[in-house]
């Protein structure tokens, strides 16, 4: 199946709560008959029977499945099968934004269910405000979501009835709507920039004739000014109706209860039928040769190279699986040539792609994408070019396609172990998949079986049947006079007719056909595998203390070279394990005097093992789940790395070498030097970008650890300077290993004792760094004007002060309760009362690293005509906090999603790894979590005003205020 061009939402937005009460029944209608079935209906692909399929009578369908992965939890989703291009334009009604509008309108009160308490009903349940309550608006779909922390009945009920209520019983009060009105309209206001600019011309060049372009689900001002409560009303009731509804509920609760529970809230629902959508317009096949550009100063450097043809109606069935096997092989084998090609010393080009995809049903678009850099996009688009022509003229060779077969088995196998602890997340996104794309969910062992039955058929040539273009009526459109559009900084030399003329040279030189030419040297079939070259370390270390801590039986074990290894077993995730390793130094070892000695971390992978280049790596590794690298955090350097209980120990040998022989190759200095020069061409399009550049400057006084310097100084590293300053903590530094998941304890160890336990003696404890964990909040407060040259509409509003860290425990959670009840608060007094910021927010922060330092902030994207309204409305928030203690409500609903997320920390692997990795070395944050509900809850309105006016002194912040260039600064 291939992938729609669009299929991710675009404007996501939140949700809230309801709650239960008498239906309003709405007339029957006289047929559903036009509603859809299910694809699995028409397929010879056996579904996946532990789904539960229901259809009630009025055409809404349900899913239904118990599921234990995390425990205790549940997943409720409704999906309208309409959207954006769900809205009619014409010369008599414009209902653009509208759909995500509706969505907007969803926890702004309904026959039940006054306006502002969705929200808070579902926080007294325990569920957060946008992290468990959400919805997002795309072209073809809205989906309403709600992550319940247990599932007791009452909250089943409460999550149906919500639904329900959705559905059918919105109000849309006009005061409503005039006040959601100003939160779409800044939800939108956020989303402009150069990107979104890029993106709209990207259609109109590739689509001019669809109507997607002009649907984008967060609609346009005209549209959105003149919505009222009667026009939006009408569109909800055209378009919200059973027959385009379905309901799923994926979680640790009963099949037969929970159907039940559905139909007692839905059966009663008047069915009604289905509005047609209106014309998708078209994709136009005879659209070519023509030739695009945009540039803008924040846009790097992109080619694409596109043609367009019918879309291609393939029903999902096991012959077309084994067809789209084929395909994928082909693509991937076509990208990892591109791949070896981007990691060359030398490189033509930054990265590259090549793919089929569907254009919603009106049309399929073949691409060729190339990223490169600044002033070598000629150069780039003829290396990419030649290297696709020769693989459409010659095909692929048997080690090419073993590689790719390699990957996808070990994929099918892990999903195969995996399969009886599925997360409720992972089976949702299955039936996404088959409501949007019938996509039939099969079980992962099906899966795996179909393929190993296929795959000894499999052949090179199959593969190159399978993708290369049979004139248009194949999977790849072919490139012959096709699209091709630039965008970038400024223009190549010979602007656009250089691209042209630069493609039609690589396209039409002769191909050497008498034998396969690979570009980048990929090993031919049958030649040599050298294999992995770091199997040994050393005499294995032997184990010289080994206990179990009482609080959470974590295994905690010391190799006689001073390395620490703490072990934790969980069937939470059937052959999945975690593993994250610690070393001594990270950003300690940024310093005053060289502060930026550790930032080329983030390239350490590309520079390969001094035995084996980054691609040789990918090529060696195929099959394996492993993962390779090096991470930094404040104090260690940090490798985190999921694989399975077969290739843990290929994992630790892995991770090994990256600390032990790390390669520092060329072209991961390439890389980072690319990286660099486009952040700083482009941080200060966007408000965020210019506030994340500035802001750590401003709090530190300019303190050089936490400043962002010149671009000369980044330019001017290299793996040498790098080298020097990690290779003694590599060497030396202290390591403290957590492992977590689907493990064999005493093969764990013995991998262990085999690599790490097996190295020099280490450093026996991590350092202090005393001198480095000094950092200092800034004496200035008052107003900071940071400036942006993105759209001149757009502010940013962020006060900050400092608090505390995080040695008492009891106080890190008063902050962290203030954080949410401050978050709570914004949200009433910016976004609801005043609609004028979509995602306004608080943070708390007490370091764990810097002895003293905190900081607690809230923040704002606005309009700048909004600005002095919205700092009034904080500072009055801040005020009203520090006058008078909340009360008892507003402490239950900040108190109880705290709570739920605390009794749900330890049911995935992720959360004890967050626990265990330094058990041994942060052990006091063991008991920190054993009381820590116990803490919250003793937490009271006193505290929390307590901490308010500690540390939220009125007129006492850092102020900074983010506006365009050249915009006044606007009165207080």
């Amino acid at each position: 199946m291939r992938p729609h061009i669009l299929v991710t939402a675009l404007c996501p937005i939140l949700l809230a709560a309801c709650a239960s009460g008498p239906r309003v029944q709405l007339p029957a209608a006289s047929a559903i008959a036009d509603h859809p079935g299910w694809a699995f209906e028409k397929s010879d692909l056996a579904v996946d029977p532990g789904y539960r399929f229901g259809r009630l009578a009025n055409g809404m369908r349900y899913v239904v499945r118990r599921n234990a992965t995390p425990a205790g939890t549940a997943e409720v989703r409704m999906e309208i099968s309409a959207g954006s291009l769900d809205e009619r334009v014409d010369r008599n009604v414009d209902e653009r934004g509208y759909a995500h509008f509706v969505e907007h309108m969803a926890f702004n009160g309904s026959t039940h269910v006054p306006e502002g308490e969705m929200v808070r009903l579902l926080q007294r349940e325990g569920l957060a405000f946008g992290a468990d309550t959400n919805a997002e608006t795309s072209f073809e779909h809205t989906l309403y979501k709600l992550n319940l922390p247990r599932t007791s009945p009452k909250l089943v009920d409460t999550a149906l009835t919500l639904m329900r209520e959705t559905a059918s019983e919105l109000t849309f009060a006009p005061a409503a709507v005039a006040r959601e009105r100003g939160v779409v309209l800044s939800e939108l206001r956020d989303g402009k920039g150069y990107a979104l600019d890029n993106l709209k011309d990207q259609f109109a060049f590739l689509y001019p004739r669809a109507t997607y372009p002009q649907r984008l689900p967060i609609g346009v001002p005209e549209s959105l000014d003149k919505a009222t409560a009667a026009s939006l009303t009408a569109f909800w009731r055209r378009q919200y109706v059973p027959a385009k509804t379905t309901v799923i509920v994926v979680g640790d609760l009963d099949p037969d209860a929970t159907e039940a529970d559905i139909r007692r809230h839905f059966e009663d629902w008047g069915a009604t039928s289905p509005a047609a959508r209106p014309s998708q317009g078209k994709v136009q096949p005879s659209r070519k040769g023509l030739t695009g550009a945009f540039t803008h100063p924040a846009l790097s450097e992109r080619v694409t190279v596109t043609r367009l043809g019918k879309w291609l109606y393939e029903p999902d069935t096991a012959a077309q699986r084994r067809t789209d096997l084929l395909r994928s092989l082909g693509y991937a084998i076509i990208d990892r040539r591109l791949t070896r090609m981007a990691r060359l010393p030398k490189p033509p080009f930054r990265d590259a792609g090549f793919g089929t995809a569907d254009v919603f049903h009106i049309g399929r678009s073949t691409n060729l994408v190339i990223d490169s850099p600044d002033n070598h996009a000629l150069e780039g688009l003829a290396a990419a070019a030649t290297a696709l022509r020769k693989a459409l003229a010659q095909g692929f060779t048997q080690a090419e396609v073993n590689e790719q077969l390699s990957s996808t088995r070990q994929a099918l196998e892990v999903a195969a172990a995996r399969a009886q602890t599925r997360s409720h997340a992972t089976l949702v996104a299955g039936l996404l998949s088959l409501l949007r794309d019938d996509r039939v969910p099969v079980t992962p062992a099906n899966a795996l079986e179909r393929f190993n039955t296929f795959a000894p058929q499999i052949t090179p040539a199959s593969v190159y049947a399978a993708l290369k273009s049979d004139h248009g009526r194949g999977e790849a459109l072919p490139l012959d006079a096709p699209l091709i559009r630039f965008q970038g900084r400024k223009l190549p030399p010979g602007s656009i007719a250089a691209l042209r003329a630069t493609w039609d040279q690589a396209w039409r030189a002769k191909v050497d056909n008498t034998a396969l030419l690979v570009a980048g040297g990929v090993a031919a079939a049958g030649s040599a595998d050298p294999g992995f070259g770091y199997t040994t370390f050393g005499t294995p270390g032997s184990v010289v203390a080994d206990t179990v801590e009482p609080l959470y039986a974590i295994r905690e074990l010391r190799f006689a070279n001073g390395v620490r290894l703490n072990l934790k077993h969980t069937d939470l995730d059937k052959g999945s394990v975690l593993v994250r390793v610690a070393v001594d130094g990270g950003q300690m070892l940024d310093t005053r005097a060289d502060p930026i000695a550790t930032e080329m971390i983030g390239v350490f992978a590309a520079g390969g093992l001094g035995l084996h280049s980054e691609d040789e790596l990918e090529t060696l590794l195929a099959g394996h789940t492993v993962s390779g690298g090096l991470g930094r955090s404040p104090e260690t350097f940090t490798q985190l790395a999921g694989t399975t209980p077969r290739d843990l120990a290929l994992e630790l040998q892995l991770l090994a070498a990256y600390v032990t022989d790390p390669g520092y190759r060329p072209e991961g200095e390439l890389r980072y030097r690319q990286n660099t020069s486009n952040y700083f061409l482009r941080y200060r399009s966007t408000p965020d970008g210019a506030l994340g550049h500035a802001q750590g400057g401003i709090l530190s006084d300019d303190d050089p650890r936490f400043s962002f310097r010149k671009l000369a100084d980044y330019q001017a590293l290299d793996f040498t300077k790098l080298k020097t300053a990690i290779a003694d903590r590599l060497a030396h530094g202290a390591i403290e290993i957590g492992v977590i998941g689907d493990i064999d304890e005493t093969a764990t160890i013995a991998a262990v004792a085999q690599t790490f336990g097996a190295l020099s003696p280490r450093e026996p404890d991590f350092r202090l760094y005393a001198g480095q964990r000094q950092r200092a909040f800034t004496g200035k407060r008052g107003l900071n004007i940071i400036r942006h040259a993105g759209d001149p509409s757009q502010a940013t509003v962020k006060l900050v002060w400092p608090t505390r860290d995080d040695k008492d425990p009891v106080e890190t959670l008063t902050l962290d309760l203030l954080q949410e009840v401050m978050r709570n608060a914004v949200l009433d007094s910016v976004r609801e009362a005043l609609g004028k910021s979509y995602s306004p927010g608080a943070q708390s922060v007490a370091s764990s690293i810097y002895p003293g330092y905190g900081t607690f902030s809230i923040q704002a994207s606005v309009d700048v005509a909004d600005v002095p309204a919205v700092r009034a409305a904080l500072a009055k928030t801040v005020q009203a906090l520090n006058d008078a203690p909340i009360d008892a409500d507003t402490l239950l609903r900040a108190r109880a999603p705290m709570l739920e997320r605390l009794d749900n920390q330890l049911k995935t692997n992720f959360g004890w790894l967050a626990l265990t990795d330094r058990a041994q070395t942060r052990a006091q944050y063991l008991d920190r979590l054993k009381q820590a509900k116990a803490r919250i809850a003793a937490l009271t309105p006193a505290d929390v005003q307590r901490e308010t006016r500690k540390f939220l002194v009125p007129g006492k912040a850092v102020e900074l205020l983010v506006l365009p260039d050249n915009a006044a600064v606007p009165a207080k």
